[in-house]
Order: structure tokens, then C-alpha cells, then sequence
């Protein structure tokens, strides 16, 4: 991380950049969030860890229409959301120096917590430099320990690689997470009767609270005005009005993201109430796969999209509706 640091601040010092966007301490060892760093000792509260899973390329919609270059840190997987975006025209890749760091899998602390292990003071094994395959949790009932990968976020066992897309220089090394299918999930779902999905996606979507976390985070919901925002349409609100209005705006939400969503799997990993959100985006990329060939958002910059480039053998709407 200090290598990272020390270059953040070379670059901010020769004007080369304007500001840094990266990741700061929170409040407890395990929640550090996005920031902005603008002075050398603005760098005192600067962390890169296995916490810090928050995809900064979304907030460069709005870095970019700063003054000067901003200096962004992304993952392997956030660069395919910048990319996306970039073919979008939401992000100006001129106003954005990117470094991108290296990953060994971030860490989902609600995993940890189910393991049984409160009150945490502090975790190591967690730093990004650091090799060790196990995280050492101080809690103030003692020592804890569990193994880092039991300890990932859902979207690392199914990571789509350790190459950057896009980026300017990189720094750190990465370390391959992959050990699971990717639409295993999808697949295990598809094979229920109707009744059974219904009842699944009822069970998931009953929980929500509307309070737009997965919106907000998602890179691929870039409107500057949501519809769900229109009192005209009375959807502004935040609770929940009756059982159906809540899958209305999942369900809606999905469609519009279809062909776009790189499967960062932010909206799950920001849901307060733990909603598998990304099941329905990977449900769709899972079906453009199988019915426009196999098509990965952001991994390029070319701008026509399966779902947006019209070809003579596409699926028929016939065949799409037996789909289960």
C-alpha cells in the first residue's frame, strides 16, 4: 500500500493530477470508504485492503467533470466498468489518470460475523501486500482466525480475471480467486418449477426497504434522473406500498441494465438487507451468452452491443419466450 501511496502523492505534488480517489479508514476496521485525498496529509487516512470492495469507477461520472485529472485506484474487476462507461460517454478517460492496484479477493464481513465471530477490534491478513491465507481477528472475547477465501465476497469465487481493461500504470500484484462457476447459481434457479421461482424471488424481494443502495452504487445506473424518483408517478417513495411494487423496480431495474452490467456485483454487496441482487443481471448474461454468443460488458470498447446490434441469425422472440 505504500508504494501505491507514495505514488499517489508524486503525482498530486507535480500537478500531474488534481485530486486522488480512493479508499479512507471508516470508523471500524472493516468499512473503509470512497474518498477524495486533495493534500499530502490528507494521506494519513488512506487504506487499501481486502475491505476495500467499493467500485470507484462510478464516481468518475462526476470526477470527470472537475477541474484537472483525478487519479483513480481500480481493481480488475472496476475496470470494466470504467470501460463501460467510457463507450457510454459518462466518464472522460482524458480527465482520469487510473492506477490500477492489485487484488487478492475482497472480503465480505457479514460472512465473517457468520461464523460467529463478534465484536471485532481488528483483522490482519487482510492488507493487500500481505501473503497470508488466513485473517487473524481480535476480538474482545480473544483471538479468532478463518481463512481468507471463506472470507470473499460472492463475486471473487467467480471473478472474471486479474488483467486491468483500462489503466494508465500498475501497482501491486494480483492473486487468482476463481473457484466456482459463475452460473452455477442461475442454473440451480432455472431448474425450479415456476411455483418455486416465484416463491424464491418473493422470499428475496420481500426484504427490500427502497432505500436505492443498489441503485446508487451500480455503475450502469448512471441517469441523472431516475424514474423512480418521479412524484408523478408516485414511485418516490421509500417503503415499500404493496407486495408488487418492490419486484416493479428490481425487476425494471434489471431490464435496464441488461446487456451493460459487468457483473460487479456492487447492488448485492451494498444491500442492508442481503438481497442476491446480481442474480438477476447474471440470470440476463447468462441468456445473452447463450443466445447472441458469449459477450462480456466493458471488456472493450466497441460500442454496439448484442442487445443493441441487429444481425440476421439473431433469436427469434419466439424462442427467447420458451426460455425458462
Amino acid at each position: 500500500m505504500q508504494e501505491l501511496i507514495n505514488r499517489a502523492k508524486e503525482l498530486l505534488a507535480d500537478g500531474t493530477v488534481a485530486r486522488v480517489l480512493g479508499w479512507k479508514a471508516g470508523d471500524l476496521p472493516y468499512n473503509p470508504e470512497p474518498a477524495y485525498f486533495e493534500k499530502e496529509e490528507d494521506f494519513a487516512d488512506f487504506v487499501y485492503n481486502g475491505f476495500c470492495g467499493a467500485n470507484l469507477s462510478k464516481y468518475m461520472i462526476e470526477a470527470s467533470k472537475l477541474e484537472g485529472k483525478t487519479l483513480v485506484c481500480l481493481k480488475p474487476c472496476d475496470t470494466y466498468s470504467f470501460q463501460e462507461l467510457m463507450k457510454e460517454h459518462r466518464v472522460d478517460r482524458d480527465k482520469a489518470y487510473i492506477i490500477g492496484v492489485g487484488c487478492k479477493g475482497k472480503l465480505d464481513i457479514e460472512k465473517i460475523k457468520a461464523m460467529g465471530i463478534k465484536g471485532i477490534k481488528s483483522i490482519s491478513g487482510a492488507e493487500i501486500e500481505d501473503e497470508a491465507e488466513t485473517l487473524t481477528i481480535d476480538t474482545i472475547y480473544g483471538e479468532k482466525s478463518c481463512a481468507y477465501t471463506d472470507a470473499m465476497l460472492e463475486r471473487c469465487h467467480v471473478c472474471k480475471g486479474k488483467d486491468h481493461m483500462v489503466f494508465d500504470e500498475i501497482i501491486g500484484e494480483s492473486k487468482e480467486t476463481k473457484d466456482a462457476d459463475r452460473f452455477a447459481e442461475v442454473e440451480r434457479i432455472e431448474a425450479m418449477s415456476p411455483e418455486e421461482k416465484f416463491a424464491f424471488f418473493q422470499k428475496e424481494l420481500s426484504k427490500c426497504i427502497r432505500c436505492n443502495a443498489c441503485r446508487n452504487v451500480c455503475p450502469a445506473c448512471s441517469c441523472r434522473k431516475c424514474v423512480f424518483d418521479s412524484n408523478k408517478f408516485d414511485s418516490a417513495q421509500k417503503a415499500n406500498v404493496d407486495s408488487f411494487e418492490e419486484k416493479m423496480f428490481h425487476i425494471i431495474r434489471a431490464f435496464h441494465v441488461a446487456g451493460r452490467c459487468t457483473d460487479c456485483g456492487e447492488c448485492s454487496r451494498v444491500c442492508p438487507q442481503g438481497i442476491r441482487l446480481h442474480l438477476f443481471n447474471r440470470k440476463f448474461i447468462k441468456d445473452i451468452n447463450e443466445l447472441y454468443g458469449e459477450y462480456q460488458a466493458g471488456a472493450d470498447l466497441e460500442p454496439r452491443t448484442p442487445l443493441t446490434n441487429y444481425e440476421f441469425d439473431d433469436a427469434e422472440p419466439g424462442i427467447v419466450a420458451e426460455r425458462g
